[in-house]
């Protein structure tokens, strides 16, 4: 874990127009930063950074946040991997709290596996540039093949020269770890000698999503019928297959844009698919699709669109792997590339535009496509028939979330279409499948809670995630959030000569009115941390709680350093003099915000102060009742008064 020093030490060395520069053109319009929204496609600029509140906002497509929540959506990174980049961006030495010897170990065993990297690469790309068999051999038929140069740089391409260990030398001359060196791939011990294993081949460098290289993929140039066409690196502490796609680290952004990921089997494919401006495409490297490289794609987009060779090889290569797509909530699509062609020939052979409008008219649905071949197959083979009815059904089950059950009636309804049989039979069958999965898995309640909120899925779709943040808010809750507001802008300026405004505050609205009258349990958290903070003479800002460990904080001060202000403008209307800034009128604003707290405060004791005289019975406490009530009216009114307004009769 990285240390609380640490975390602290970035969080006070961010800029945020620094950050979201490095990504997006921003152009100052006053106190703000303007630029194009890297989350949606626009023309006109509605994207705005302020410097002064370290937070950007984006008024076309709503996303806001802070410099790490930038970074973790735009690039996907996780919590710590943000930090890592801003770490790396400010110079900043990473302490990580105290971990076990093994641990220490397998830290430093990956950083030198990914220092080791960036030395091949560099030497494989030195090779393909400045040497002379690496421009005759490997260039040139790079180039034959259609290649650019830039794209070639881009991806960082190389070549590893014939003459068996020059790679090996320059590593030793280097003083790399002989094991270490191992254990990359890049070398192999021979007659108790270090030899290049990718001698003769061009290097794809693997970039995992930070962009670091993890591993490579080596191809032969040369026919060899004895030696394996391509190489990858065997797996170590920084690779390992199953989680890597390659080019994801180049098409991250783009798929994030498009809202689909292209699908490909080979190196060159993505390559391609990239020169040719198709740039939201990552390749799985021939293998099955596995659980954590669909996590991966699911990171950017719900929708996949696999393109495979029109051959029955690329076809069962589609298929496997589907039914955990499906698992996954992904949208699933395929495109098959006609006339024994694959992306990387065919795009070069029809052109860029050609490709890209065959690819639109050309995908179809996977779950009907897989359907409509096994009948194909099946003819009228009663027997296989029913066979294709239980495993279509059993592909279906594996849309088990609750969010997709409409996706999920929707195969059911086209395939008992498809099949001639019965909807209800159909959809018993389906559902048959997902109790036996998840009875497998000695989870009955999840079963029933599937099955329960099927129709409720259909009216309230919405993730755990946006219901957590639509609860935060509530009609009673604009004067709340503003006293919240009020302590993290105004907090530490002077009420008086003695105290400070959230002394004031505090005050004002004890521990007690705070449990009563506030409801978000959010803006609770906030003023609690506010008040333990202050109270342990530090001098909490904004940025505390802007880069607060709970996401849920953060957003939720994020939201407030975006509001202009939730004020009544008519309580604004009486007041006397001119309107100036916010900062200005800070005192006026924190009355204001607290007066209408009290007033819903005896607003509430007049309610319970009513229940009371009516349940009682005795004619001295009734009397004491109806005392109480007047004097609480008398106090809510010269409250109202003084601000020149009625909240309630």
């Amino acid at each position: 874990m990285i240390s609380k020093e640490t975390i602290q030490l970035i969080q006070n060395s961010i800029k945020i127009e620094e950050i979201v520069g490095s990504f997006v053109n921003l152009k100052r319009r006053g106190s703000n930063l303007l630029g194009l929204c890297p989350f949606h496609n626009e023309k006109s600029p509605s994207f705005t950074v302020s410097p002064a509140k370290e937070i950007y906002k984006c008024f076309g497509c709503g996303k806001s946040g802070n410099s790490i929540g930038f970074l973790m959506d735009l690039e996907k990174y996780s919590y710590v991997e943000a930090l890592k980049w801003l770490a790396n961006k400010y110079n900043i030495e990473v302490e990580e709290t105290e971990t076990t010897p093994e641990l220490k170990l397998y830290q430093q065993s990956s950083d030198s596996l990914f220092v080791i990297n960036n030395f091949g690469q560099k030497f494989f790309s030195e090779a393909l540039f400045e040497t002379e068999e690496g421009q005759d051999i490997a260039l040139s038929y790079l180039k034959e093949r259609g290649f650019r140069e830039d794209i070639i740089r881009k991806f960082q391409i190389g070549y590893d020269p014939e003459t068996g260990d020059s790679f090996a030398k320059a590593a030793v001359t280097s003083q790399f770890n002989p094991e270490l060196l191992q254990k990359s791939g890049l070398v192999v011990l021979r007659e108790e000698k270090l030899r290049d294993n990718y001698r003769g081949r061009i290097i794809f460098p693997i970039h995992n999503q930070s962009g670091k290289i993890s591993g490579f993929g080596a191809r032969l140039i040369k026919k060899n019928d004895k030696a394996p066409k391509y190489i990858n690196t065997p797996e170590n502490e920084i690779y390992v297959k199953s989680k890597i796609l390659y080019g994801s680290y180049f098409a991250r952004m783009a798929i994030d844009k498009a809202d689909e990921c292209l699908l490909v089997e080979g190196y060159t494919d993505v390559v391609s698919l990239h020169q040719a401006g198709v740039e939201n495409v990552v390749a799985s490297g021939g293998t099955s699709l596995t659980p954590d490289q669909l996590r991966l794609i699911k990171k950017y987009t719900n929708n996949l669109t696999i393109i495979y060779d029109g051959d029955g090889a690329g076809i069962k290569a589609a298929v496997r792997g589907m039914d955990l797509a499906l698992e996954e909530g992904l949208n699933v699509k395929l495109v098959l590339i006609p006339d024994n062609e694959d992306p990387d020939s065919y795009v070069y052979k029809i052109g860029p535009s050609a490709f890209k409008a065959f690819i639109d008219l050309n995908k179809k649905d996977f779950v009907i496509f897989q359907l409509g071949l096994s009948l194909k197959e099946a003819g009228t083979d009663s027997v296989k028939k029913s066979a294709i009815v239980n495993r279509i059904a059993e592909t279906i089950s594996k849309i088990t979330k609750a969010e997709h059950f409409t996706k999920r009636q929707d195969y059911i309804q086209q395939v008992s279409e498809m099949l001639k049989i019965e909807e209800a039979g159909l959809n018993d069958l389906v559902n048959k499948f997902i109790r036996e999965k998840i009875q497998k898995e000695d989870n009955r309640e999840q079963t029933n809670s599937i099955l329960k909120n099927e129709d409720n899925a259909l009216s309230h779709p919405q993730s755990d995630q946006e219901d957590k943040l639509d609860s935060l808010f509530n009609k009673d809750e604009f004067q709340e959030r503003a006293i919240v507001r009020s302590l993290l802008e105004f907090g530490l300026k002077k009420w008086n000569e003695e105290i400070t405004v959230a002394e004031y505050i505090f005050e004002q609205m004890d521990e007690n009115d705070l449990v009563a009258m506030i409801e978000n349990p959010v803006l609770i958290k906030i003023i609690n941390n506010y008040r333990d903070l202050f109270s342990r003479g530090k001098n909490p800002t904004k940025n505390d709680f802007l880069y607060f460990e709970d996401e849920i904080v953060s957003r939720l001060v994020i939201s407030l350093m975006y509001t202009q202000t939730e004020i009544s403008s008519r309580w604004k209307e009486h007041l006397e003099g001119e309107i100036l800034t916010r900062d200005d009128l800070f005192k006026e604003e924190v009355i204001l915000t607290l007066s209408y707290f009290k007033l819903r405060k005896i607003k509430k004791l007049i309610d319970e102060n009513q229940k009371e005289l009516e349940k009682s019975i005795d004619e001295a406490d009734q009397f004491l009742f109806l005392k109480t009530h007047v004097e609480l009216k008398m106090e809510a009114q010269l409250i109202a008064k003084r601000l020149g307004t009625v909240i309630f009769k």
